[in-house]
């Protein structure tokens, strides 16, 4: 139903229109119109939540706004490639560490804040506080209970069963925490190794916690990289956490941002072959300076054919080599023949300006 011509000024009718509206507010809406109710699905869309999405599907709706300033690891790609290089070591070294069949598998690599992984953790486990000393900063690596005592299993000769292992309720023995310990520095010295075409860095374990609360080195509303790793021994195994904040990580975001090992920015080393073939080649003016010297304009202005103008110099005196405004060396004269030469006495000025500093110079305007 439309609503009455504004310009038809009858009372009669914005009464009537009025009383309308009062009685049944959706009298102005058109027949297909109408309000519906949304249902559940359409609900959980409009906010961004599906309850069969796997965490590595991008987050939509109020979820993808309330993330939004979290930083996606996926703008750091050679941090993938260092992790997958860190399950290929790890199983390794696991399979020497247990004399078992292990496998490593890289779950997930994902941006999360530090105060919502702490509130998620699972309890019991253990967390190690680790050290980046090049980096002089901190990270968080888990390890579920399921993996404890799996682990602890396989070392002590505990006999192979089915399904996952009875976690009990109880505080962590010396000796569970002292094959834990041993475990996580092999992992810490796989992480070192797998690091090392990016840069140089030791990962030091600090200290063992079993409470969230004191392994807190980060605000909570910090963004982090969290790395999710499942490690399996036949029919047992469970899972490593590995959390870095992005404050621990850039002193080396300019070599995470390479898309593959020994990438160089801004630099093509056969352009610059190029480049100094053809400077080297190229042809420059020089001027042989014998001697300066300043007189007034009206000397200047007077001066007429066969003046004597005097240069304080003596033949065996150096003179200077010009490009432009530019000094290059000292030389002697002489003459060759009929020509006048000179010989380079002292070696060419170095450039003010270096390689180094251009370099420099790009990881400045790279690091803003």
């Amino acid at each position: 139903m439309l609503a009455p011509d504004s310009n038809d000024g009858s009372p009669d009718a914005a009464a009537e229109w009025a009383a309308m509206l009062e009685a049944d507010p959706a009298a102005a809406i058109g027949p297909g119109e109408a309000d519906r109710v949304l249902n559940q699905d359409e609900i959980d869309s409009l906010l961004g939540f599906d309850p069969n999405a796997s965490g590595s599907v991008e987050l939509t709706g109020v979820q993808a706004l309330i993330n939004s300033a979290l930083v996606s690891y996926e703008r750091l790609p050679m941090l993938e490639i260092v992790f997958d290089r860190l399950v290929r070591l790890a199983t390794t070294s696991l399979r020497n560490f247990t004399s078992d069949n292990v496998e490593v598998t890289l779950d997930s690599i994902s941006s999360v804040r530090f105060g919502d992984y702490l509130n998620s953790i699972p309890l019991p486990a253990i967390l190690s506080v680790i050290k980046a000393e090049e980096w002089e900063n901190y990270g968080l690596l888990t390890v579920d209970s399921s993996l404890i005592y799996s682990m602890i299993d396989v070392l002590l000769g505990g006999r192979r069963v089915s399904g996952n292992v009875r976690v009990e309720g109880r505080p962590y023995t010396t000796i569970e925490m002292a094959l834990a310990r041993r475990m996580i520095e092999v992992i810490l010295e796989d992480t070192h190794r797998a690091f090392e075409p990016v840069t140089q860095v030791n990962f030091k374990l600090e200290r063992m916690e079993t409470n969230p609360r004191f392994a807190a080195i980060s605000r909570p509303a910090n963004a982090a990289i969290l790395i999710e790793m499942r490690i399996e021994m036949d029919d047992r195994g469970g899972k490593i956490e590995i959390l870095l904040p992005y404050a621990t990580i850039e002193p080396i975001r300019v070599q995470l941002l390479q898309m593959f090992m020994g990438e160089k920015f801004g630099r093509d080393p056969i352009w610059e072959g190029h480049l100094a073939t053809e400077i080297y080649a190229a042809d420059v003016e020089l001027s042989a300076i014998l001697h300066e010297q300043e007189l007034p304009l009206s000397r200047v202005l007077g001066l007429t054919p066969g003046d004597t103008v005097l240069f304080d110099r003596t033949p065996s005196e150096p003179i200077q080599l010009r490009c432009g405004d530019v000094d290059l060396a000292e030389a002697i004269m002489g003459h060759i023949g009929n020509n006048v030469s000179v010989r380079v006495t002292s070696p060419l000025n170095p450039p003010k300006v270096t390689m180094a500093g251009f370099e420099a110079l790009d990881q400045s305007m790279e690091g803003r």
